[in-house]
């Protein structure tokens, strides 16, 4: 069980392998703007920032899997109730159904897992929800285990509250989807653009030899290529930034 899904801890073989490949990057950045040692040498550090920046994503994107999870194993905790298990026995009976769709080692496994052995330890059911949202920190947990607690405290109609807040984190999700499979296209066309000024770059050095040596091993030169480096930077950000949309 993660006791942070805000925090991600890489393997050796993890961390090495993607230092490894941002300090690749970087040294080829160096090599193609500065055409020297010196340039290799001052961005193969790009490693370091390429390790956090992976981080960032991993943690994202496994957030993203156990909210997709979570939907299913809601589903099938409501359809537990509907038949006439008791809250408990329902998480229980989710915890079954969701082993026969998803690998034993599944997030959404190993959590409801989780919360039916804290339920067999005398551990209420709103405790071990607040546990699960604070350490997953997903709105739509989050929403879940509020709207659990207000519904067992002021004794309304569970399984009709459940019901609703399934359809509506249901729905959510939906659109989340949907905005990822619409952008995914766009996305892929932002990552193409931003290897187009390094081709360029490229394809003059291998196939106009001396054209760029202006900019190269000179103070005004380095000044210049390092402007660029930094719009590029600039826009490579601003790129990222509206592909991140948060519903």
């Amino acid at each position: 069980m993660i006791s942070d899904y805000n925090q991600y801890e890489y393997s050796k073989e993890e961390w090495l392998r993607y230092f490894s490949k941002g300090a690749i990057i970087g040294m080829s950045i160096g090599y193609l703007f500065y055409g020297n040692v010196i340039g290799v040498i001052l961005l193969m550090p790009y490693g370091f920032f390429y390790v956090n920046k992976k981080k960032s994503e991993l943690i994202r994107d496994r957030k993203w899997r156990l909210n997709l999870e979570f939907r299913d194993g809601l589903l099938s905790v409501i359809s537990a109730l509907n038949a006439g298990y008791s809250i408990e026995n329902a998480f229980e009976q989710a915890s079954l159904d969701l082993k026969l769709m998803y690998e034993t080692d599944s997030l959404i496994v190993i959590e409801f897992e989780s919360i039916v052995n804290q339920i067999k330890m005398n551990v209420t059911i709103e405790r071990v929800l607040e546990d699960f949202a604070i350490r997953t920190d997903i709105e739509d947990i989050n929403m879940f285990s509020a709207v659990f607690s207000t519904a067992k405290r002021s004794g309304g109609d569970l399984i009709k509250i459940l019901r609703n807040t399934g359809n509506s984190i249901g729905d959510k999700i939906e659109v989340k989807r949907e905005i990822k499979t619409l952008i995914a296209s766009k996305r892929f066309e932002s990552k193409i653009m931003s290897i187009i000024p390094f081709t360029i770059i490229l394809y003059l050095k291998l196939f106009s030899p001396g054209f760029l040596d202006p900019l190269y091993n000179n103070i005004i030169g380095f000044i210049i290529m390092s402007c660029l480096l930094i719009i590029y930077v600039f826009a490579y950000k601003i790129s990222e930034n509206i592909m991140n949309i948060e519903v």
